[in-house]
């Protein structure tokens, strides 16, 4: 399948790192943290972590504390919809289509939860057909743009006419959770809101006109617990074990080694899942030829934004470099399970 569009949007108020732990520090945000764990808060927030600024849809930060579950998600029900559609729009308009030109709607999330999906909203917001193909992934955590992406495919290898719209979209400050652990707390420091729309088709006939293929997956139930969501009190609290960059860095390495050993054609730049700066570090540690100066860029502009993170590094190696004839872009995503996932990306020849 082909690129057609693609397009990111993040909500417009965005606060720099040391702006955040003045907030926090002056606000009764970190009331219920022990000593050590306000001075974990402050040590991240103020030092470089690879992050200068975070955006955030609920943006009134010093109430976040007093949400109860049920006020947050109820915040995740009208943000989402919202900055999905609002990137949408930005492919659609950049792919000159109208909205009941598409087939099919992917929609894919972890910080929130609403049923009927995300999906239902979206093209109710944007005017898809009433007999558009709507689909919600949930539950794939940071990872998840890529599996979406496949299942894209698939659906267009059933049907090379279809335009198939598929959007990421993270609501992370409607998922702030504080305790005294150290993953939890580093968690709140990395994390921003974001959304990434992008339209598929088969045929290289407009836009960029990138193929993607050589999809590939590797998931570790056995390291579930290392990074996941669980539920305490109704709230979503971010489980991340201090090996999580390790093992991201040699799932990132399984899967290059994989697909270099499948497809002879070199590859121009890697592109992974901003994570974290440690993450980055550590699979640069363990494949020490990558420059992964696109993540690091995304990293740095929006923080970790889960799902959609990887395509806002994309657009950053888009916006300065051009695509070689000759080589390809390898893109790595992962998450909770744990698994990372993986595919190509290729000019169209």
């Amino acid at each position: 399948m082909y690129l057609q569009a693609l397009a990111n949007r993040v909500p417009p108020a965005s606060f720099s790192q040391k702006e955040l732990w003045e907030i926090y520090r002056n606000s009764r945000l970190l009331d219920q943290l022990t000593p050590r764990s306000i001075w974990i808060v402050e040590k991240v927030l103020t030092g470089d972590n690879g992050i200068d600024k975070r955006h955030f849809a609920l943006s009134d930060l010093e109430k976040l504390p007093s949400l109860d579950a049920e006020s947050q998600n109820r915040a995740f029900e009208k943000e989402a919809p919202k900055l999905a559609s609002q990137a949408l729009r930005e492919a659609l308009d950049k792919a000159q289509l109208k909205a009941n030109e598409l087939d099919a709607l992917i929609v894919c999330t972890c910080t929130g939860y609403l049923c009927p999906g995300v999906s239902s909203h979206v093209a109710e917001q944007t005017g898809l057909r009433s007999d558009a193909f709507l689909l919600d992934l949930v539950g794939l955590g940071c990872g998840a743009l890529v599996p979406s992406l496949r299942n894209a495919a698939g659906l267009i290898a059933g049907n090379p006419s279809a335009r198939v719209a598929v959007v990421a979209v993270e609501i992370c400050s409607a998922a702030l959770y504080l305790d005294d652990d150290p993953g939890v707390l580093i968690s709140a420091c990395l994390f921003g809101d974001g959304a990434s729309a992008s339209i598929w088709n088969g045929a290289p006939n407009a836009g960029p006109g990138l193929r993607a293929f050589d999809f590939d997956t590797l998931h570790q139930p056995e390291n579930r617990e290392i990074l996941r969501f669980e539920n305490r009190k109704g709230k979503l609290r971010n489980r991340l074990h201090h090996s999580v960059p390790i093992r991201a860095a040699k799932a990132v390495k399984f899967l290059l080694e994989r697909s270099r050993a499948r497809c002879e054609r070199p590859i121009q730049q890697v592109i992974t899942h901003t994570g974290g700066r440690d993450v980055l570090q550590a699979i640069e540690n363990e494949i020490p030829e990558l420059d992964l100066s696109p993540s690091k860029s995304a990293l740095r502009n929006f923080g970790n934004m889960s799902s959609p993170s990887i395509f806002f590094a994309l657009e950053a190696f888009l916006d300065n470099q051009r695509i070689s004839k000759d080589q390809d872009l390898w893109l790595c995503s992962f998450g909770a399970g744990f698994a990372a996932h993986s595919f190509r990306l290729a000019r169209r020849e």
